[in-house]
Order: structure tokens, then C-alpha cells, then sequence
């Protein structure tokens, strides 16, 4: 069962999707999901359908600025502060720490979350992204995001492109199935015409010069302890053997697990692989919360003082 939702970030109004098998106030969220650049919380309907089955109640959100989200007012530029504090907002206000999992840039405002509010989060899945990355990847994405600056005259336009972007990808199988997928990523303008749904602002205010900002994100993955599993692709422009070395240097406790096959649209490529990769850590991580459950109720807190 989806049930969308309205969420309030860091003073701004945020669309949400609650995935579980039953209603959010009697299944909270254990799982929260952060898409990446460009994307919406759509990317993660079919890991978060898959998951819920499984009894991992989850939700989805979309970033500031992008899909039902509410965009930055005209004086107010995007900053990684504020991506970040939606991310505090929105984890924060969770009954219990979920486990997030985050593609891209969503990785990184959930390491600089974690590093600000230790215990944030139960654990992280990082999705194709470390705290440095490849220019070359970054340039070709961009390059893409940008390269319409008019939109599409049609959906059908825009299928030609994506599938010049991502040749390894195979085509939705109908006309009608495609304009489907595609209408959770473009929106028609009163001019007919079909652009992206996130904010033109966000390629110059926030990612031309995330390069800037490396630094402070490895500063903030060195201060991370809560359990980290980054999954990357093998065929990814954006993440390679270098830097996935160097985050792992940054975070020696956390694992990493390579889908071959896979771009940086990881869960998009092979989402069997990554769903069932996710499956397999939650039960790695209920698995070594149990005897640690088991010896807190065996062994009570000492009573430090009186009760007034």
C-alpha cells in the first residue's frame, strides 16, 4: 500500500510517499529513502514495494526542488545546508532511527546528516556515491540535465533522449507504459512543451560547483559510525576503484558491494540485485541488534537518582 503524503522539511513543504502493508501511523517507517540529482522519490518504488512486502515499512520523499516538493523562493538560493536539514527534519522526526537509503546526492546530505546528529540514522545504504567523485561523470550528467534548456515538443521526444543517455537500458515496451514513466519525470508547461520537474536553479546554484565541498563531506564521513554499506556499479562514470579506496580509508568500518552490470543509475539497472542486496543487510543488521536487544533486558540501567 502507497499513501502519499505531505512532509514539512526545514520550513519548506515536502511530497512524501509512505510504503507499507499497512497505514503509516500503524506502520512507521523503517526505512527512508533519498533519490538522487534530478530524480524523485518514484525512483524508488519498486525497492520500496518489494521491502514493504517483506515488512520494512518505508518513506520516500521528494528533495527540495524537486517533483511535488515545493521549490526555493526566487531570493533564496539552494544550499547543501538546507538539503541536509530537511534530511535531519524529516529522519528526525521518525519514531526511531531508520535505516537510509540514499542515491547520490541524497548520500551525501545523509553523511553530512549523520556527522551533525550522530545516531541519526540506524544505518546507511550508499548508492553509487562516495565523498569524492569523478568530474567526468559529473560533466556528462549535467551535460544531460541541461542539454534541453526549451524541454521536449512530446513525450515521445524525450524517450529518444533518455535512451541516447542510457543506451544500456531497454526501452519500456509500449507507448503508452513509457508516457507513464516518463510523466513521474517531466511536466507540461502551459506552452505544450515538456520540461523536468526539478527547479532549472539547481544545476548553478547547487551541483556545477560541488567539487567545492569534497573536502567537508570526507571531514564528515571520518565522523560517521553508524553502520555504512555502499553499493556502487561497475560500470559507473562517477565512482571508481580510487574513490571508493579513499572511502573506505575515510570509513574503515563500512562494507562495499559492487553490482558488475550496473551504471550510477544503479537501482534503475538492476534493481533484482540492489532490492535483494538491501534485503540481505537489513537482516545482517536485525541480526546483530538482537543479542544486543536481549542484553538490555537482561541487564536494566542502574538507577542514578531519585525520583523527585
Amino acid at each position: 500500500m502507497v499513501t502519499d503524503l505531505r512532509l514539512d522539511g526545514a520550513g519548506l513543504a515536502l511530497a512524501g510517499s509512505h510504503h507499507g502493508r499497512r497505514a503509516p501511523a500503524e506502520a512507521p517507517p523503517a526505512v527512508l529513502y533519498a533519490h538522487g540529482f534530478g530524480q524523485t522519490r518514484r525512483a524508488w518504488s519498486a525497492t520500496a514495494a518489494a521491502l514493504a512486502s517483506r515488512g520494512h515499512a518505508g518513506l520516500a520523499y521528494d528533495a527540495r526542488g524537486h517533483g511535488g516538493s515545493a521549490r526555493n523562493p526566487a531570493h533564496d538560493p539552494y544550499t547543501g545546508h538546507q538539503f541536509t536539514d530537511d534530511l535531519i527534519v524529516l529522519a528526525g522526526g521518525l519514531p526511531h532511527p531508520p535505516l537510509l537509503v540514499a542515491a547520490s546526492m541524497g548520500g551525501l546530505f545523509g553523511l553530512l546528516a549523520e556527522s551533525r546528529w550522530p545516531g541519526l540514522f540506524r544505518a546507511m545504504v550508499l548508492v553509487d556515491i562516495t565523498p569524492r567523485w569523478e568530474s567526468a561523470g559529473l560533466e556528462r550528467i549535467l551535460g544531460f540535465m541541461t542539454a534541453f534548456p526549451d524541454g521536449f515538443a512530446s513525450l515521445e521526444h524525450a524517450a529518444e533522449a533518455i535512451a541516447a543517455y542510457l543506451p544500456h537500458r531497454r526501452r519500456e515496451p509500449g507507448p503508452a507504459r513509457a508516457s507513464g514513466s516518463l510523466r513521474e519525470l517531466l511536466h507540461q508547461g502551459a506552452d505544450g512543451r515538456w520540461r523536468w520537474h526539478w527547479d532549472p536553479r539547481l544545476v548553478d546554484e547547487l551541483a556545477r560547483d560541488g567539487h567545492r565541498h569534497q573536502d567537508d563531506i570526507a571531514q564528515a564521513t571520518r565522523a560517521v559510525r553508524c553502520p555504512l554499506l555502499l553499493v556502487s556499479g561497475g560500470r559507473s562514470d562517477l565512482v571508481s576503484g580510487r574513490t571508493v579506496a579513499e572511502f573506505l580509508e575515510l570509513a574503515p568500518h563500512a562494507r562495499h558491494v559492487q553490482l558488475a552490470d550496473a551504471t550510477h543509475m544503479l537501482a534503475g539497472d538492476d534493481n533484482d540485485r540492489f532490492t535483494a542486496t538491501v534485503l540481505e543487510y537489513l537482516a545482517e543488521l536485525d541480526r546483530a541488534a538482537t543479542p544486543a536487544r536481549s542484553a538490555a533486558h537482561r541487564a536494566p540501567a542502574p538507577v542514578t537518582g531519585a525520583e523527585s
